[in-house]
């Protein structure tokens, strides 16, 4: 009976170490990509043609997003699909180019690169580097959450805007659901 329960203990304890390490991995590879990222980011600045962080990759560096008062600072990719969005934040294509007249849509997980967009206050900060260096700032205006079918936010606009998209609440424990978490910002300068 006492091996029994010693090997019932010891597999509990297996089952929790796998856990955590499952956990702790998805954050983890989410910051070695940005290491990565910001190699070939810096390769698409000198060559402005877009660099590929790695040969299998199907995303590149399309911009450097920052939020100063949130001490964040992220390589935007091409797209937003799901495997673009496991290792950054990513710009919608069908969006302005990043820094450019109109709106551009950038989205990201809740849990790893857009946790920071909870502690965003409006008149905050965020500056948006482009691929020809040019930094862009913007102006939080409006903090919103909205069903994931009110897609107007996603429509084009007059002026220089950037919308970044998460899923909401934050502290959910399954991942997707219905809402999400909208941050408009107006270009300064």
């Amino acid at each position: 009976m006492r091996k029994k329960r010693l090997i019932a203990a010891g597999g509990l304890a297996l089952a929790g170490m796998l856990s955590v390490a499952h956990g702790a991995w998805i954050p983890a590879k989410a910051k070695l990509a940005q290491i990565l990222l910001e190699d070939a980011w810096q390769k698409t600045q000198l060559t402005q043609r877009p660099t590929k962080p790695w040969p299998w990759a199907d995303t590149w560096p399309v911009g450097r997003l920052s939020a100063p008062a949130q001490n964040q600072s992220l390589i935007v990719l091409a797209g937003a699909s799901g495997e673009a969005l496991a290792f950054g934040p990513g710009h919608l294509s069908r969006s302005a180019t990043p820094g450019s007249e109109g709106n551009s849509v950038i989205a990201g997980h809740r849990d790893t690169h857009f946790a920071f967009l909870k502690h965003l206050k409006s008149g905050d900060r965020l500056q948006l580097e482009a691929q020809d260096g040019k930094i862009h700032e913007y102006g939080v205006t409006d903090l919103r959450v909205v069903l994931e079918t009110e897609t107007e936010v996603l429509l084009p606009t007059e002026q220089a805007t950037l919308t970044l998209i998460t899923c909401y609440p934050f502290d959910a424990l399954n991942p997707g659901g219905p809402l999400r978490y909208v941050v408009r910002a107006a270009m300064l300068r």
